[in-house]
């Protein structure tokens, strides 16, 4: 079945968000969306979890999406992160992404103040009625504290724009249900379930990994996409260890900002109260980057 936003199946790579000395390095912004259009990457998506939008102020937020629009120039799709516990902001950042010229908007649940279903509802229908962008509905309830349940995601895909979800939610059967209840385009939350997800119905992922290994990511879409579960399987093998790493040795995006600077394409720098690898775990991700092929030995 043709899902409402078939233009955004395949890899939308959640970007990181590159720090020197501090500040935002849109010099390696840059850098990173040309790797990521050299790749053939669907979409990026800028101020997520990944590119850690919760240490952005809102001004580094604008900037970080306008910069990225900027760069990409048409030549990759933009799905700008654009939620907050706050509907006005979140009202006001997607707006903002819009007039950017960005493609999309993912929205992440309202964290933190555990709305009811029926306010998860009218947030996002407040937020999606404001834009004519496609809106693409972020379920991470580990983040956010609360799950926007599957009968509300349902009940959102009535509304025109209101075209994607983000399933970070881990559960198989709540992909299941939307795929069988609506055409939003299903894009999985995790890494390591691309596939399982696919074959229920996601279309794609937005993808961690896909930070410094997108092709492989891709290549393991099209697999699915073309019905050679073989070849899908034997990418979802090669890529698990990475796709392990990027979730089990810290917090999303220690890991992935550490393999990026061993891979030096980024400094590896965060923001508090986000902290570098220990030197265990960094040990540890060494050794599954020099396995996987793409770092040296040396």
């Amino acid at each position: 079945m043709k899902t409402r936003a078939e233009e955004f199946a395949g890899l939308t790579v959640a970007m990181i968000t590159p720090f020197k000395n501090g500040e935002v390095d849109f010099d390696a912004l840059q850098e990173q969306v040309e790797f990521q259009i050299a790749a053939g990457t669907t979409a990026i998506a800028p101020t997520g979890t990944t590119g850690e939008s919760p240490t952005l102020t809102h001004q580094e937020q604008r900037d970080v999406i306008a910069a990225t629009v900027k760069f990409a120039a048409g030549r990759i799709k933009v799905m700008a992160g654009t939620g907050s516990n706050c509907t006005v902001e979140a009202l006001e950042l997607t707006r903002f992404a819009e007039d950017a010229g960005a493609d999309a908007a993912l929205v992440v649940g309202p964290y933190y103040n555990k709305p009811m279903q029926e306010g998860m509802y009218l947030h996002f229908k407040a937020v999606a009625e404001s834009v004519g962008l496609p809106i693409c509905i972020y379920n991470i309830p580990g983040r956010t504290g609360k799950a926007i349940d599957t009968e509300t995601i349902i009940r959102l895909a009535e509304i025109k724009n209101v075209a994607m979800v983000k399933e970070a939610t881990g559960s198989m059967d709540s992909a299941s249900k939307i795929a069988a209840a609506t055409d939003l385009t299903i894009l999985s939350g995790d890494d390591s379930l691309t596939l399982p997800f696919m074959s229920v119905g996601a279309r794609g992922v937005v993808s961690v990994v896909g930070n410094f290994a997108p092709k492989d990511v891709s290549a393991l879409c099209a697999a699915v996409d073309s019905g050679n579960l073989e070849e899908a399987r034997r990418w979802h093998q090669k890529l698990f260890p990475l796709c392990r790493d990027m979730l089990s040795l810290a917090t999303n995006p220690i890991p992935v900002k550490a393999a990026m600077k061993m891979l030096g394409r980024d400094s590896g720098e965060m923001r508090l109260p986000m902290t570098p690898l220990d030197a265990a775990s960094e040990a540890a991700l060494r050794k599954t980057l020099v396995e996987y092929g793409v770092l040296s030995a040396d």
